[in-house]
C-alpha cells in the first residue's frame, strides 16, 4: 500500500502545486514565468500594429507608468491612475488589463465590471481577503491595491465600468494542443517546432498572434483550447445546477450571464481566469463579502466540473 501511494503521489507531482495556505493550484491554471527566462531586448526600433496610426518602441509599450493605446479614439480618455499610475507602487491599470479592459489570460477582464464590485475587490486585495495563490506568480496586484487611494480606485472603477465587453477569445474543443511554454508576464506561448501534446482535462490559452499580443494590441485576442465535450457538460452544470451539485449561474449572474445589478457578468471571460477564481473561492483564497454566496455554489465541484463550467461560460457572448 505504501509503495502504491508513493508511486501515485510522484505521478501527480507535475500536475499539482501547493499555494498559499495549502491551496491546490494546478500549474496549467496558474502558469508562472520561468525565473530564468531571458526576455527579448528592445532594439529601439519603432513598432506598428494593423489599423493603427500610432508608433511605439517595445520599451514604450512595456512602460506601465505611461501606458500606450494603439487605438485611443475607440474609448474615453484613460484617467491618470489607469494610464500612468503613481510611482513607486501603483502601476497604470491599463498596463495589465489593457486600455480596452479585456486583459490577458493572467489578468482579469474588467470591461463593464460594476463600479461598486470593482471597488470592493480592490479593497479585498488591500485587506488580505483576496490574495494570490502561488508565490511564484506576481504579487503585483496586492502591492498596487495596497498603495491606491480610495479616489484612485473610484476613478479606475468608473473608467472600466464604462467600457463595453467584447468577444476576445476563440474557443476550440480539442484532444491535442500545441506544446507551450510560459513566457513573460505569466503568459503561455506556443513552443516553436515542438509539435503537439494531449490536452487532457486542462484549458490551454494562447495568443492568436504572439507578436501583436506582446505589443499589447487591443485588437489581437486569444485562443482557448478546452477538452472535447466540455462546453456541453458545462452547459448542464451552469443552466441546471447538475442535479444538485451546484445551482444555476443565471440566478445571480443573469439569464445570459451578462451580470445582474452589482453582480458581474461572466460570459466571455478568459476561461483560465474563471477556473482560477472558482478554485480560489472554493479553497478560501478569496474570502471577501461578495464571494460568501459563492462558497456553497462551488463547494461540491470537482476540478473537471470547474473546467467544464469555465468552457461553457467563456463560450457565451459577453
Amino acid at each position: 500500500m505504501k509503495k502504491f501511494f508513493l508511486g501515485t503521489l510522484i505521478a501527480l507531482l507535475p500536475a499539482i502545486a501547493i499555494g498559499a495556505e495549502g491551496v491546490i493550484a494546478p500549474p496549467w491554471a496558474y502558469p508562472a514565468t520561468d525565473p530564468g527566462l531571458q526576455r527579448e531586448a528592445d532594439d529601439g526600433s519603432v513598432k506598428h500594429v494593423p489599423g493603427s496610426n500610432e508608433a511605439f518602441t517595445r520599451r514604450e509599450v512595456g512602460n506601465f507608468f505611461g501606458v500606450k493605446d494603439w487605438f485611443p479614439n475607440e474609448r474615453p480618455p484613460m484617467p491618470d491612475v489607469v494610464q500612468n499610475g503613481r510611482r513607486p507602487d501603483v502601476r497604470g491599470c491599463a498596463g495589465c488589463h489593457l486600455p480596452n479592459g479585456l486583459g490577458h489570460p493572467e489578468s482579469a477582464d474588467l470591461a463593464g465590471l460594476p463600479a461598486e464590485y470593482f471597488f470592493q475587490q480592490v479593497k479585498d486585495f488591500q485587506s488580505g481577503k483576496r490574495k494570490n495563490v502561488l508565490p511564484a506568480r506576481s504579487n503585483g496586484m496586492v502591492t498596487i491595491a495596497k498603495a491606491m487611494t480610495d479616489d484612485e480606485i473610484k476613478s479606475a472603477a468608473g473608467y472600466f465600468s464604462s467600457l463595453k465587453p467584447q468577444p476576445w477569445i476563440k474557443m476550440k474543443e480539442a484532444e491535442t494542443v500545441p506544446v507551450t511554454y510560459v513566457g513573460g508576464g505569466n503568459m503561455r506561448y506556443v513552443k516553436p517546432d515542438a509539435g503537439t501534446e494531449a490536452l487532457g482535462q486542462r484549458i490551454i490559452e494562447i495568443p492568436e498572434d504572439s507578436e501583436l499580443v506582446d505589443l499589447r494590441d487591443t485588437h489581437s485576442g486569444f485562443i482557448a483550447y478546452v477538452p472535447a465535450g466540455s462546453i456541453k457538460k458545462g452547459e448542464a452544470l451552469v443552466t441546471t445546477g447538475g442535479n444538485g451539485k451546484t445551482i444555476s449561474c443565471a440566478v445571480c449572474h443573469g439569464p445570459e450571464l451578462k451580470g445582474l445589478g452589482n453582480v458581474p457578468g461572466i460570459a466571455g471571460l478568459h476561461p483560465i481566469y474563471v477556473v482560477r477564481q472558482l478554485l480560489d473561492i472554493q479553497q478560501g483564497a478569496r474570502d471577501g463579502a461578495p464571494t460568501q454566496l459563492m462558497k456553497g455554489v462551488v463547494a461540491k465541484l470537482t476540478e473537471n466540473d470547474i473546467v467544464n463550467i469555465a468552457a461553457y461560460v467563456s463560450s457565451r457572448t459577453p
